[in-house]
């Protein structure tokens, strides 16, 4: 799939800091849904003084918007309900999301507490449309989580963006390039990403007043009143975006990729089909970070909810696909005990730079008797090494799909 062709989600949180709030005071014995009543989160009551962070459906019916002050909010709605924010709660449930959301596809960029983008490359196999895999991510984080997302799906990351802040709440939105002077150019420029108060009040001067008048305006007059963000915010009206979903960096205690399956898998056959390409992906995201690993872990979650792992040092350590992939499938030998798997997970731990020295074993020295065999593993080792860097090159240039195993062009074990 190249650039032109590559499809990314837009996940965001329905009116998160009160809904979260919602859920933990229904789980702490409250009978009333602040998601069912006017209600905001921001401030505090006694004192009335603060903005709004979140508001209710209800809320917004009385006109109140997030960011007013309360004392406003209050006016329009003298029964308003009004609650405190718990960042402590927040943190505890974006974490859940956000964990729920990588055992789904781990190419995610979380850009804030509630909300991140996610490369739907890595899964499309495993889902009939983009649109069938939003849904999917709906009803996961629904019944997993309690709450409802929004999921804007788009070639293009801004207009991901833009789609997800259609219609609320828990729906799907497309807005791809083709279809922004339809969907996008009719809303008013305020509704545009990036575009604040200030920049409105610039635009509306210039006479400017639809997202599609300023796409259709000459950027030299933008950028003679709004300097560089008059470019930018031309640039999104016109759906170009060339920036990429920037997938969390590698860390110290490791790489590692994790799937949850839409069907039980019960066979070592599929489990083994899973793990080649969870394999790839660990491999792929150590070689783009300049690493290898010395430790290999399998994960299993099973469709009791039993989760177990088990892990194994290597001889030497690896970015290979199939070192990975052939070290895992032993480890699903030793560790599973044949009840139906939910999830699969492979971590790669004990990381190195790929340019540090690597201490050969015994098995690499050559010896007396037979130097030419021994050295000739060390040197795969090397060949199969460069000849994945080639392949992840080629990747890189004509997308993910340029280069496919011929075991993967088969049918395979759904996943989420």
């Amino acid at each position: 799939m190249d650039r032109m062709n590559k499809i990314i989600f837009h996940i965001d949180v329905n009116s998160a800091y009160l809904s979260w709030t919602a859920i933990d005071k229904l789980q702490n014995g409250s009978d009333i849904d602040l998601r069912t009543i006017p209600a905001i989160i921001g401030g505090d009551m006694a004192k009335r003084h603060g903005v709004v962070l979140a508001k209710s459906i209800p809320a917004k019916s009385y006109g109140i918007i997030t960011g007013e002050p309360i004392v406003n909010a209050m006016r329009k709605c003298p029964v308003l309900h009004i609650e405190q924010p718990s960042h402590h709660l927040y943190h505890q449930r974006s974490e859940e999301l956000m964990q729920l959301l990588s055992n789904i596809c781990p190419d995610i960029e979380q850009v804030s507490v509630d909300e991140c983008y996610m490369d739907y490359t890595p899964v499309q196999e495993h889902f009939s449309s983009p649109l069938d895999c939003a849904k999917y991510i709906r009803t996961q984080v629904f019944e997993q989580l309690g709450f409802t997302v929004n999921v804007g799906i788009s070639d293009r990351k801004v207009l991901a963006k833009m789609a997800s802040d259609f219609k609320k709440p828990n729906l799907t939105h497309t807005l791809f390039s083709y279809e922004i002077q339809e969907k996008m150019w009719p809303l008013p420029v305020s509704s545009l990403f990036m575009c604040g108060r200030s920049s409105v009040d610039a635009l509306r001067k210039l006479e400017i007043m639809t997202i599609g008048d300023l796409a259709q305006t000459d950027v030299n007059i933008l950028t003679s009143h709004l300097k560089s963000h008059g470019r930018l915010l031309w640039e999104y009206a016109n759906g170009i975006d060339n920036s990429i979903v920037e997938t969390i960096q590698a860390q110290a205690k490791g790489i590692g990729n994790s799937t949850t399956l839409q069907k039980d898998v019960e066979s070592r056959e599929d489990a083994c089909h899973v793990l080649l390409t969870l394999a790839e992906s660990v491999a792929r995201r150590l070689r783009d970070a300049g690493q290898v690993a010395e430790m290999i872990s399998v994960e299993i979650k099973y469709n009791t909810f039993k989760k177990v792992s088990h892990q194994t040092t290597l001889p030497t350590p690896t970015s290979g696909s199939d070192t990975i992939y052939q070290t895992a499938c032993a480890l699903l030998d030793e560790l599973w005990d044949g009840t139906p798997i939910r999830l699969l997970g492979i971590r790669s731990s004990k990381l190195f730079s790929d340019t540090a020295p690597v201490q050969l074993s015994l098995f690499d020295m050559p010896s007396m008797t037979a130097p030419k065999t021994a050295a000739l593993s060390h040197t795969s080792t090397k060949k199969e090494a460069q000849l994945e860097k080639a392949l992840d090159s080629i990747r890189k240039k004509y997308g993910a799909d340029a280069i496919v195993r011929g075991s993967l062009l088969h049918s395979k074990p759904d996943t989420k």
